[in-house]
């Protein structure tokens, strides 16, 4: 793909991810909540393998790998060079630099596409729909578009329960996010550029995107705020019984925006639908 100006990404994002911390960060500790309720759900509103799957902004492959293993054709686009030489690396994965509103395939091209990071990067809202209707696009007739979103009052929540929310600077930075959807990258939190969602936002995005009808998941539910929820996850039995409670109230719309991260999962439509 030729990249034009406008298609590059932030210097402060590129310079997060190039540190090579986002694997571990859903492999290991309270993440592994968001890994895990992801593949959950994932597995259940895919199509059944072999599956040609687009995993745009798929980062190191961490979701990849495990669709690879379940059988699907998995090709991973990502801008970050990084994420693109170890998706690169793993058995049954391909991966491209790409950028998820420029992506480089011809029209249903695939089964599947993943976008699990892209829009959390995105703060002009043409952009995140220019996204969308990339990945419409480039999906079948039938074929399964997914986005994942961070939450809007994510960062309030993360800097409380990490007990910094005390400290002025950064309660100006959370509470600011919460108001207007903008985490800015000097905030000094931990994160960089963001963009956080409301549960009923998203929908209007994939509906003008041309993805009506879509469906929303709440990933780690209120269960991610629990101070305790890595103990939790360490036990094989109360983690079982941790994700059974989370799955049941996935849909739950009262606790939608209280969940940190959220899945929309639409079925692209038969007929071409324009997007604004």
């Amino acid at each position: 793909m030729t990249e034009s100006p406008s298609l590059r990404l932030a210097p402060e994002v590129l310079e997060y991810y190039q540190r090579g911390e986002e694997d571990a960060r859903l492999r290991t500790g309270p993440g592994r909540l968001e890994f895990w309720r992801t593949q959950d759900v994932l597995r259940r509103v895919l199509p059944p393998a072999p599956a040609r799957v687009l995993d745009v902004g798929g980062a190191s492959g961490v979701h990849a790998e495990w669709l690879a293993g379940d059988g699907d054709q998995v090709e991973v686009i990502d801008p970050v060079p990084l994420h693109v030489e170890l998706a690169g690396r793993l058995p049954g994965v391909t991966a491209r630099i790409g950028d998820a509103r420029a992506l480089p395939y011809p029209d249903s091209s695939a089964d599947v596409v993943l976008l699990l990071g892209p829009l959390y990067h995105l703060p002009d809202r043409d952009d995140r729909l220019r996204a969308l209707a990339e990945a419409r696009r480039v999906a079948r007739p039938g074929g399964v578009v997914a986005a994942a979103t961070i939450s809007r009052w994510a960062a309030v929540h993360d800097l409380i329960r990490l007990g910094d929310y005390a400290e002025e600077r950064v309660r100006q930075a959370c509470d600011e996010s919460a108001r207007t959807g903008l985490l800015r990258g000097e905030a000094g939190i931990g994160f960089t550029t963001a963009y956080f969602h409301t549960p009923d936002e998203i929908l209007a995005e994939f509906t003008a995107a041309g993805l009506p009808g879509a469906r929303r998941y709440a990933l780690e539910g209120v269960y991610g705020l629990y101070s305790e929820v890595n103990d939790w996850l360490d036990d094989p039995h109360r983690r079982s019984l941790l994700l059974a409670a989370a799955r049941r109230t996935e849909c739950e719309p009262t606790l939608l925006g209280a969940s940190n991260h959220m899945l929309t999962v639409a079925t692209v439509p038969d007929a071409p639908t324009g997007s604004s």
